[in-house]
């Protein structure tokens, strides 16, 4: 699921950072690259500290926002998670790339929601052609494959299954949702620990960036 998010960060990068002639043009790729590590570290924090309840709220809110563009992401905008991970990025592009902070927000504000809210659509959607996206394999990527994410698993949990009953209008069973969410918190944890040892999100996402670029 990450090689679809960078492919997002990449699409909607394009016009935001590739052809912004604010960006510096030798960083466009580590922006990306950046981009994509705030949504996935960000997800990964708010998991790490039990949060699987608000990445579904969140799913739930992008996808049954209004289909135009502007109002999708206006909704996306008026949330915590969304705007931490705009402030942070924000950040980045000034102390690390040394944007100014009026370019910094300008490409932080357009290129994060937008990645967020494609990816809510296609995780939400049942078309043929997004059939790649899967809130499963999503899970199982922020936790480095340390949380059976298929039933037929032994101690297996159908998260697409779960979030399609958020987004179709249920709240699933509180219990379900309270062992989920502290499956995906030790799975978070573990593979926060493995990460010290190989290297970080962030390496990884730049090793798929070095090998599709």
């Amino acid at each position: 699921m990450l090689d679809q998010l960078i492919n997002l960060v990449k699409e909607y990068g394009r016009e935001t950072v590739v052809e912004n002639k604010e960006v510096p043009e030798q960083y466009n790729e580590q922006i990306m690259a950046d981009a994509t590590s705030t949504i996935g570290s960000g997800f990964q924090n708010i998991l790490a500290g039990g949060g699987l309840q608000n990445i579904l709220d969140l799913f739930k809110g992008g996808a049954n926002s209004s289909s135009t563009k502007s109002s999708g992401i206006g909704g996306l905008l008026k949330n915590p998670i969304v705007t931490m991970m705009i402030g942070y990025f924000i950040n980045k592009l000034v102390s690390k790339y040394k944007m100014n902070p009026q370019s910094a927000s300008n490409v932080s504000n357009n290129l994060i929601p937008n990645v967020l809210s494609g990816l809510i659509q296609r995780t939400t959607s049942h078309a043929p052609e997004n059939d790649v996206f899967d809130f499963n394999d999503l899970i199982g990527s922020l936790t480095g494959g340390k949380v059976p994410t298929s039933e037929s698993s032994s101690g297996g949990f159908n998260f697409q299954g779960l979030l399609d009953k958020f987004v179709g209008g249920g709240n699933g069973d509180g219990s379900m949702i309270d062992d989920a969410s502290h499956q995906v918190t030790d799975g978070i944890l573990r593979e926060e620990e493995g990460q010290k040892e190989r290297g970080g999100l962030m390496d990884m996402i730049q090793g798929f960036f070095s090998s599709k670029s």
